[in-house]
């Protein structure tokens, strides 16, 4: 076969072998990929079945990135996915494990849902219906968990941190206080004994995790209605999991913290 068209069709080959690697990387099962685009969102009627929902909102500049994306999307929906599939393998829990609702604090559909799930606080813009939306929502019973939330200048990134998400909850809570969790807090023993927090695995975040939470009325006595996970990303492993990316022993201590939120959030 002549030269030329050896190299032609080894060039066609690389080109359908990169479009079939975007194709899989901009599906929405959290790739690397998709420059900017939202995966596709498939929520699904409220039926009385547990249903995990992450919280949509506008990025503020800074946010986006990891291909572009928007820092609300990351790990979307792989990673609650996998923890659905857990839940069930370990309990009666009978979470949907190919549904995940994905609103906004000012959609009434969220009050209809026990638990939120919102990450990269760091970007997160508040209007002033949605922070009216979160107190009521938390008043009534809701429980929030915050994730995949990283100290500003990670990666040389200026923006984010911590101060744009204690300003947004001084918004829902006027002086909010949020208060450091240490293994004796009950959520750490609501199904699985967890009794350090020193050996929860950092994928790509220097020192150590840190686990705050507030409480209804700044009173550690009474609720905890939300669980920060701070300087970490526990979500990455669960969104990796099935994919070798990290060790299996890290990934369990991950499953492990997911569970136990989950857990205390029906129980509480």
């Amino acid at each position: 076969m002549p030269r030329k068209f050896l190299i032609a069709g080894a060039l066609l080959l690389c080109v359908a072998v990169a479009a079939l690697a975007q194709r899989r990387f901009d599906d929405g099962f959290g790739g690397f990929g998709g420059y900017g685009r939202v995966p596709a969102i498939h929520n699904v009627p409220y039926d009385g079945q547990f249903t995990f929902v992450r919280v949509q909102y506008d990025t503020a500049p800074g946010g986006y990135w990891a291909g572009n994306r928007p820092s609300w999307v990351h790990g979307y929906p792989l990673a609650e996915e996998n923890l659905m599939r857990i839940m069930n393998d370990l309990s009666f829990f009978n979470a949907r494990t190919s549904d995940v609702n994905v609103l906004s604090l000012e959609d009434p559909e969220l009050f209809k849902y026990p638990m939120a799930y919102i990450i990269e606080v760091g970007w997160w813009t508040l209007t002033d219906a949605g922070a009216a939306a979160l107190r009521a929502y938390i008043q009534k019973g809701g429980f929030v968990i915050v994730d995949d939330f990283k100290t500003i200048g990670w990666r040389g990134n200026g923006t984010g941190g911590w101060d744009p998400f204690e300003a947004n909850m001084n918004r829902v809570f006027p002086g909010v206080r949020f208060f450091d969790i240490d293994a004796s807090h009950p959520i750490f023993h609501s199904f699985f004994e967890i009794n350090t927090l020193e050996n929860f695995p950092q994928a790509y975040n220097s020192g150590l995790p840190i686990f705050k939470g507030v409480y209804e009325d700044n009173d550690p006595g009474k609720r905890l209605v939300m669980i920060v996970n701070y300087n970490t990303d526990i979500s990455q492993f669960w969104e990796w999991s099935g994919r070798g990316l990290r060790p299996v022993d890290e990934t369990n201590e991950a499953y492990k913290l997911g569970v136990n939120y989950l857990f205390y959030g029906m129980t509480h």
